[in-house]
């Protein structure tokens, strides 16, 4: 009997002891890292929808508001984990963004003027039609293509890893597919819905 007594206490210290941890996929600042990142491997010279990003006075991401918790009553807390600064300044992420410039404006820049490749919707670049394409040109360019994707998709892993969240990897993806169709120069293609669209 008198060890059934203190297993009350051992569950109310036990109850106490829980501690919920949320982290947010930090959106406002994948954005502006996006951007930076895109407009350095695009040029100075790329040009967007014209509309700057929007920002939060204060900078970083709009806190949530705080709401009463009704396990706080009963002693058990909720943390809000420390929002992260996206971070796009490692070696590593330099190193692709390095390459990324070098391919587009060596390679790639004059194949989407010119309408042969266009932004896919998923972050990557597509031979959208390849008869654009000299055929003098069209191996270089192809491997170019390649080479480019397989740097788009390590990036988009080794931003998700450097900011401690690999989990991360499929929403900045998404937010990098966005910002390569904003920072489109007027007349190149991109994918929308599965469908092509001039800019």
């Amino acid at each position: 009997m008198a060890r059934w007594m203190g297993l009350p206490a051992v569950a109310a210290l036990a109850l106490t002891a829980c501690v919920t941890i949320n982290v947010y996929f930090p959106a406002a600042e994948a954005r502006e890292a996006a951007r930076e990142f895109v407009e350095g491997v695009i040029g100075d010279d790329a040009s967007g929808d014209g509309a700057p990003p929007a920002t939060v006075p204060g900078g970083g991401m709009a806190q949530a508001a705080p709401r009463f918790d009704p396990w706080m009553l009963l002693g058990i807390g909720s943390a809000q984990a420390q929002t992260p600064d996206i971070s796009i300044r490692t070696p590593a992420i330099q190193a692709i963004q390095a390459r990324m410039e070098h391919r587009f404006n060596g390679t790639l820049r004059p194949h989407f003027d010119s309408g042969a490749l266009g932004f896919g919707g998923n972050g990557t670049i597509v031979v959208r039609d390849a008869s654009q394409l000299p055929i003098k040109d069209r191996v270089a360019v192809n491997a170019a293509v390649a080479d480019d994707n397989r740097d788009r998709q390590a990036v988009y892993r080794e931003i998700a890893v450097a900011n401690g969240h690999p989990e991360w990897e499929s929403q900045i993806r998404d937010v990098f597919a966005r910002q390569w169709i904003q920072s489109a120069r007027t007349g190149w293609w991109y994918q929308q819905g599965g469908s092509w669209t001039q800019k």
